[in-house]
């Protein structure tokens, strides 16, 4: 897996002052997106979780981690173990994804990865980027049919409740 880049301090992806891990690969390919280079796979450095992790954990200001890309979701057995060591160390997990939580959920039935990455996502801020929708006045999202989700009421409920900050 590559990453595209990683931000040690950020107040504009998620609540808080958070990393952000940027990964490579992302089917969507949506118009407008303000990080196309991130669609491919091969593109930035390889990822190495230990070097990801030292960075958060040093930071003493951080409040949690952000998943952006690209597609978080395509590697779900990748960033298990640091989303996993980053929730141990009491801070919270965000992620961005193009896809929506009811098809995440449908997914997990048959993919254990994608359920158990699921798990340890505090906040999912779901549904590709649509220009046509596009809302710069919209907190934490680029477009006003994304949706800022709470993911452990969400799965306790099997229904989407949406986070209000």
């Amino acid at each position: 897996m590559n990453i595209a880049g990683f931000y040690s301090d950020s107040i504009s992806n998620g609540e808080g002052w958070r990393a952000v891990l940027f990964v490579s690969g992302c089917p969507h390919h949506c118009p407008g997106c303000h990080n196309p280079e991130s669609w491919d796979k091969d593109y930035g450095e390889l990822y190495v979780e230990d070097d990801i992790y030292t960075q958060i954990i040093e930071n003493p200001f951080l409040d949690g981690l952000t998943l952006s890309g690209g597609e978080p979701f395509l590697y779900c057995k990748e960033l298990f173990s640091l989303v996993k060591r980053i929730k141990a160390k009491g801070l919270n997990i965000w992620s961005y994804t193009g896809f929506t939580f009811e098809e995440l959920l449908r997914w997990s039935e048959k993919n254990s990865y994608l359920q158990a990455f699921l798990q340890e996502i505090d906040i999912l801020v779901d549904g590709k980027f649509l220009i046509e929708k596009k809302g710069p006045k919209k907190l934490f999202r680029g477009s006003c049919n994304q949706r800022i989700i709470n993911v452990p009421a969400s799965l306790k409920k099997q229904e989407v409740v949406i986070y209000i900050a």
